[in-house]
């Protein structure tokens, strides 16, 4: 169990390492380190290189001490406290001439300049260390949002499992002592261990990564075999099918056996929203550079609080199922390059539009 849970949560871990100055410039940094570093130390000597420039008409302007703030405030955001330090340095070797020459005409300038580094420097420590406490505190947030995350997957997958599985131990406990219908308890038997078959199998699809065998295909026929899969159900509860495709190609790059099944779940959905007599629409056409896809019922609809989650994993707010199915159908839509979303109403029903990518037509 714990294996199985591992490999279900993997996917749900969120993480992110502390960037530091050290190591990466000596290991190699990201390029977004690179290009922060370089302007870090173009900036503190372009502003050197401006205090000497304007040194002709005399003593430069105070602002361009306060300049230097600059690359200081870049390395403190970007490094965290070790980056404030190491821009300090640089920024005080650069400002370090200052202390010399025709700029130190008494001990006043010097003391203007000085009390420039010491505050500067105490901005550097107390900025960098609020910078490293902040990111401190928003990782140990993420990892309680994980461990979070773990309970609460954990708890919906023993729950899902618990009743199946006491429904077999109940009938294999009667079958045992030989007691009532045993095609009726082996019938029991098995359709519980398909329910927790089907658990398994639904908590690891969504937590490996999706795998696509694309090629070109007509969303006609997928939507044809979707319609097929679900007419069953829909007839167990008196709901219409209707399917509306245009006469021209609706040609796409798509994993046929995953759009079916990301489209069965969503066509069922509809069903099980809806009640007697009613009915659901599946209808496609090409919309500018996509295909989009609709699922349209006239059933109970969502609620605000649903229609927010409907994408969480394991949120539901039916009797039966994972609370996978939405979240699956996303993820292999996305897969496809392509956006899922929703419209909803309660007591008016739902919409949910499928956009894929669809394939220039060809001329003839």
């Amino acid at each position: 169990m714990k294996a199985f849970l591992q490999s279900a949560l993997v996917r749900l871990k969120i993480g992110r390492k502390n960037q530091g100055i050290g190591a990466d410039l000596e290991e190699g940094m990201a390029t977004g380190d690179r290009i922060y570093v370089s302007i870090i130390v173009t900036l503190s000597f372009v502003i050197t290189s401006l205090h000497f420039w304007l040194s002709g008409a005399g003593s430069p302007p105070i602002v361009l001490e306060e300049i230097y703030y600059i690359p200081l405030f870049l390395g403190i955001f970007r490094f965290g406290l070790r980056g404030g330090l190491w821009t300090y340095g640089l920024v005080s070797l650069a400002y370090a001439p200052f202390f010399f020459g025709i700029w130190s005409t008494g001990w006043v300038a010097i003391l203007d300049r000085f009390l420039h580094l010491l505050f500067s420097g105490i901005f550097a420590v107390l900025a960098g260390l609020l910078i490293d406490r902040e990111r401190q505190r928003e990782k140990q947030s993420e990892k309680d949002r994980y461990l979070a995350g773990i309970g609460q997957v954990a708890t919906t997958i023993v729950h899902d499992l618990k009743n199946p599985l006491i429904t077999i131990l109940g009938f294999s406990r009667r079958m045992r002592e030989g007691k009532g219908n045993m095609d009726k308890a082996a019938h029991a038997i098995w359709d519980s261990a398909e329910r927790m078959q089907n658990i398994v199998e639904n908590t690891l699809d969504f937590a490996r990564p999706i795998k696509l065998d694309t090629k070109e295909e007509d969303l006609r026929g997928i939507l044809d075999n979707v319609i097929a899969c679900c007419k069953m159900k829909a007839e167990e509860v008196g709901v219409t099918l209707s399917l509306e495709v245009p006469a021209n190609s609706l040609k796409t790059a798509v994993d046929s056996c995953q759009m079916e099944r990301a489209l069965t779940n969503l066509v069922n959905n509809s069903i099980e929203a809806s009640t007697e007599g009613q009915k659901v629409t599946i209808s496609a056409e090409r919309a500018a550079k996509n295909l989009v896809i609709r699922v349209t019922d006239t059933g109970m609809g969502m609620d605000r609080e649903t229609l927010e989650n409907v994408f969480v994993p394991y949120y539901s707010k039916k009797s039966k199922g994972t609370g996978l199915g939405m979240a699956i159908a996303k993820k292999i839509v996305e897969g496809h390059s392509g956006k899922i979303t929703l419209e909803s109403r309660v007591g008016h029903g739902t919409e949910v539009i499928v956009e894929l990518p669809a394939l220039p037509l060809t001329k003839r």
